[in-house]
């Protein structure tokens, strides 16, 4: 399986408590934070609802 590199780009200051918690379960906390994950379809359901937020790029 495929693994995504995932950074915080942008504050979660001002959003919806959704997308807060969205994020904690992606594991971020900080700005430009650095996560990796495996491309499972959870993980895309979930990069999808925050993609505003966040940048993210395959990892080889």
């Amino acid at each position: 399986m495929a693994k995504v590199r995932i950074k915080q780009v942008k504050s979660q200051i001002n959003r919806p408590a959704r997308q807060k918690k969205t994020l904690t379960a992606l594991g971020l906390r900080k700005m430009n934070q650095v996560v990796e994950h495996e491309a499972t379809p959870q993980i895309m359901g979930m990069v999808n609802k925050v993609q505003h937020l966040i940048q993210v790029e395959e990892v080889k």
